[in-house]
């Protein structure tokens, strides 16, 4: 009876030591190297046996049911450097922990062959000035396609919003005017991305914000590198990079007011070969109501390659070519014509019947070189040869002739009442004759751009920029009008221009650029001194409106020509390894127009901020002051002017303010959920410092001490995030105060107030797997009615709420 009793307990050892062998856990926790912070969403492998797994919301991670043995540990995640270890599991329960390291050799890279202004968040450490940057993760959390939006989410950066797309944006920052974005130095993977910087430099054209994967911004001292504009900051719109190993994209999303989007990408690098193909579509019905029916809204096409050449890892010396082609087509059925108090506040989103055929139809074509070479060790080479050329007819109503006159359309909204026939014609009633402008105008911008970097000490405690920058560009206006009657929807063609008869001249400019900045890390000083230098000449050939042919018979001609130095020197001071204090003092700097003897616009700008990382909180403050010499402003018609480009002096001028910015992140410990937020908010006073008289719309009859208009006191960003596994929900919170449409002091006349408001978006993201992710948001959640601008003709609301949803896939 023994012998069957021990029979049974060796074989049930046995059978339990295999079902134990079979059963064992290897389990994880992840965070970064960077801050410490839980890895979600990363991609483990673990061989022999193809076991798969993503890590959660805390980092953690495990694999179930493993034999004893060693298998190899494999781990993915975006923006980070692959990971892979040997790993043994013998015990029941095995545990590991794994931090792994940022990919920042892709901004390093972008940084010395001048696509990035900062470096990523990790460079931002390193600069002696106020510097931000938004990364893909940040972008990709509401997807947005308006850059009016994603800005934001940084302090110190002021717009004007004005066909709710954001198709063409108003930027500025730190008191510039918001015109057009025409006082900002507007970039992409940094080369000028306006249309014509010099001579021309209202940006109708702007990269498309949906296809980038980086937008930063620097300020003060630190952007004198990035000229022509020195006064206000710049901006940098960073496109998709070549991969270093194999990625892919495709999104498509969809919602209301007729919205679809692609965004499909595919690239690789090889030992000596590299590329990255990219479109992205983006299409609208538009939400504005048009008298008696008809589109308002956009199509964007967008195209870009890239492929570089480069030496392999055995060369001695890297080098590096990279191609860089892209195309945007946008047609938009977009207007200069608001609409009065009256209708506005009747109806925000009516379209007068006289717009009916207004369009927006552009092309922009860009072609760049880059060629990088790294010597030796410390020593960095990049060369950058470019071309952006810009044609655009924005065809639209210009103007009513009634009753023996004509009335301009900003005129007409402002006093329907004084002009009862336009009026009626204006909605589709009346019999007076309309005048359509075809507003043709063709851009080149092109140049050759150098830039050399060289650290040397000890840990490179040494350093020194120098870069030289020729640069032409120019604009061809040639426009014409057409005359209809309009009944009802019906318009009735009376008479076809000639094109060339309402406005035909050439504008151009030439621009040497140089830059000097050195860098001294001294205990725990680190000192920037640098100096820029811009020597620009810029001319106007006015052929007249007879001389379609431009024979010269009625030349006019001008010429200005400008020669200035730009000094800046900043400092920084660390604390320990996550507090500093830095400061800076540089030259403000705008381009003149073309009037012989017309004066540039300067100021002296100053910061100090600090940069604090307390272990549960990242924080920039930064103080800034801008004293104007020189102010300027350009008649613009989009700023409800003529449309002349002639160029006002506004004298001195004060601006001064504060931009603070803190983020965090909550739970994750006891908690499966984690809670990411972040706050910014910006406090600006500006103001004229003289008295004078100005033809100028936006600044009038100005007295000592008036505010600058559109320029709201305070603006304040809240975002707050909830994370679980593979689910993210995220609210964004946009405050901005009033803000008034004229210069002025006191109270705000309620006929030329912005008023104060508030807007709140949703976004929630689902991950599949590390592949599929369900998208879907909600902007302006409750549906607010918000005025955004009184110009360039008439009132102008925000969009109402609308929504997107769709299926994102990462390969």
């Amino acid at each position: 009876m023994k012998r069957p009793t021990l029979l049974v307990f060796i074989f049930s050892a046995l059978l339990s030591s295999s079902l134990f062998a079979q059963n064992l856990q290897l389990k994880g926790d992840l965070k970064s190297s960077f801050d410490q912070s839980p890895l979600e969403g990363a991609a483990l492998f673990l061989e022999p046996g193809n076991h798969q797994t993503i890590s959660d919301a805390r980092g953690r991670f495990s694999f179930d049911g493993l034999e004893a043995g060693t298998y190899t540990l494999s781990i993915r995640h975006i923006g980070f450097k692959g990971y892979s270890e040997e790993v043994s599991v013998k015990a029941p329960h095995t545990d590991i922990f794994i931090v792994m390291e940022p990919q920042f050799e892709l901004m390093q890279e972008a940084q010395v062959s001048g696509r990035s202004l900062t470096g990523g968040e990790r460079g931002i450490k390193e600069l002696s000035g106020s510097a931000h940057y938004i990364g893909l993760k940040t972008l990709e959390t509401f997807e947005y396609n308006d850059i009016n939006r994603v800005l934001r989410q940084i302090p110190g950066v002021y717009i004007q919003e004005e066909e709710g797309f954001g198709l063409r944006p108003n930027i500025g920052m730190r008191g510039t005017g918001v015109e057009r974005s025409s006082k900002i130095t507007l970039m992409e993977d940094g080369i000028l991305a306006a249309p014509a910087p010099y001579s021309a430099p209202s940006a109708y054209y702007f990269p498309t914000t949906g296809r980038m994967e980086g937008i930063e911004v620097r300020k003060g001292s630190a952007q004198i590198e990035y000229g022509p504009y020195t006064t206000g900051g710049a901006l940098n719109l960073i496109s998709t990079q070549i991969p270093k190993e194999f990625r892919a994209k495709l999104d498509l999303l969809a919602g209301n007011f007729g919205q679809r989007r692609l965004h499909a990408h595919a690239g690789q690098s090889f030992t000596n070969f590299g590329f990255m193909i990219e479109t992205y579509q983006a299409q609208a019905d538009g939400f504005k109501e048009l008298d008696f029916g008809g589109p308002t809204g956009f199509d964007i096409a967008d195209y870009q390659m890239k492929f570089r050449l480069n030496t392999g890892p055995e060369a001695r010396i890297y080098q590096a070519l990279e191609l860089k082609l892209g195309q945007t087509i946008n047609n938009s059925d977009e207007t200069y014509l608001g609409l009065s108090r009256s209708d506005f506040e009747a109806n925000p989103y009516r379209r007068y019947a006289a717009s009916g055929l207004d369009h927006m139809a552009t092309e922009q074509r860009q072609y760049q070189l880059n060629y990088r070479i790294e010597p030796m060790s410390g020593l960095n080479i990049s060369a950058t040869a470019y071309r952006n050329e810009f044609n655009r007819n924005w065809y639209k109503l210009d103007k009513i002739f009634a009753e023996g006159s004509t009335v301009s359309i900003a005129n007409l909204t402002e006093q329907p009442g004084d002009y009862q026939s336009a009026y009626q014609t204006l909605i589709g009633q009346g019999d007076d004759t309309l005048y359509l402008k075809n507003n043709n105008r063709a851009y080149y911008s092109q140049g050759l751009q150098t830039k050399a970097s060289y650290a040397w000490g000890s840990t490179y405690s040494q350093s020194i920029n120098l870069g030289l920058r020729y640069h032409e560009d120019g604009m061809d206006r040639f426009q014409w009008n057409n005359l209809f009657t309009l009944n009802e929807g019906d318009f009735t063609l009376i008479e076809a221009g000639t094109p060339g008869t309402e406005s035909n001249r050439l504008e151009d400019a030439q621009a040497w650029a140089a830059f000097g900045e050195y860098q001294l890390h001294w205990k725990n000083w680190t000192f920037n001194p640098g100096l820029r230098y811009e020597n620009i000449t810029m001319q106007r050939r006015d052929y007249g409106k007879a001389d379609t042919e431009r024979l010269g018979t009625d030349l006019s001609q001008r010429e200005n020509q400008v020669a200035v130095f730009i000094p800046g020197f900043g400092l920084r001071y660390d604390l320990n390894r996550d507090q500093q204090i830095f400061a800076g003092v540089h030259r403000g700097f705008s381009p003149p127009g073309s009037v012989s003897g017309s004066n540039p616009e300067l100021s002296i700008n100053s910061e100090i901020g600090t940069r604090w990382n307390t272990g549960w909180a990242q924080i920039q403050a930064t103080l800034f002051y801008n004293d104007y010499q020189n102010l300027l402003g350009t008649d613009m018609a989009a700023t409800g002017g003529v449309g002349t480009s002639r160029v006002f002096n506004g004298g001195a001028a004060t601006v001064y303010g504060l931009e603070a910015e803190i983020s965090s992140q909550f739970g994750g410990q006891a908690s499966s959920w984690t809670f990411p937020i972040s706050l910014n908010y910006t406090f600006t006073q500006a103001q004229f410092d003289n008295s004078f008289e100005s033809d100028f719309e936006a600044w009038g009859d100005v007295v000592s001490g008036d505010e600058f208009p559109y320029l709201a006191e305070h603006l304040l960003n809240l975002q707050f995030a909830a994370q679980r596994k593979r689910l993210l929900l995220t609210a964004n919170g946009s405050f901005q105060s009033a803000m008034r449409t004229v210069a002025g002091q006191g109270s705000i006349a309620a006929d030329s107030e912005i008023p104060a408001q508030f807007m709140i978006d949703l976004s929630a993201t689902y991950h599949f797997n590390n592949h599929l992710s369900l998208f879907g948001s909600v902007r302006n959640l409750s549906d607010e009615v918000n005025l955004v601008s009184m110009r360039p003709a008439g009132l102008r609301p925000a969009m109402p709420r609308s929504f997107l949803v769709g299926i994102k896939a990462r390969w």
